[in-house]
């Protein structure tokens, strides 16, 4: 670990490598002060996997949580292969589903202009803003998208498919 500092009786210090018992004390703590704050505990983790059919891995898929009323998009990724195949669509629909099955009103995420925007704005999703990063030229994309009106599809559309 990286030199720590002392400081109103707390030692500090800056790590690249947290370790996950760490992370976890404060992901928790922040937890118990927002469900003491809000009396609100409903703080879940969010996935939707995609497989290899053969070895069964993890090759892609979309992970998040849904907490107070939002669905945060934390990490979404396919192989290239599996791009553009409809796939990407049906995965982000499946995650939203199961976020207005446990009461979001909306979603968020964040993405970068090489990455998927226009996907994202293809699903319904809108931006809320960029903030420049590297390389230059290149934006980070905040978006959202409201959950609690369904899509044209309809609330039949997963039993048709």
């Amino acid at each position: 670990m990286p030199a720590s500092d002392t400081t109103a009786g707390a030692e500090i210090g800056v790590t690249d490598a947290p370790m996950p018992a760490d992370t976890a004390a404060i992901s928790d703590a922040l937890d118990r002060f927002n469900i003491e704050k809000t009396g609100v505990d409903d703080r879940r983790p969010l996935a939707v996997l995609v497989r290899d059919p053969e070895t069964h891995q993890v090759i892609g898929g979309l992970t998040g949580r849904t907490s107070l009323g939002l669905f945060f998009v934390d990490l979404f990724f396919l192989p290239s292969e599996l791009r553009g195949s409809g796939l990407g669509a049906e995965i982000l629909r499946q995650a939203e589903d199961e976020a207005r099955a446990r009461g979001c009103r909306a979603a968020v995420l964040c993405t970068i202009t090489f990455q998927a925007p226009g996907f994202y704005r293809k699903q319904g999703w809108e931006s809320l803003g960029e903030v420049p990063c590297d390389p230059p030229g290149t934006s980070r994309v905040f978006m959202t998208k409201e959950l609690t009106a369904r899509s044209a599809a309809g609330p039949d559309a997963r039993s048709a498919r």
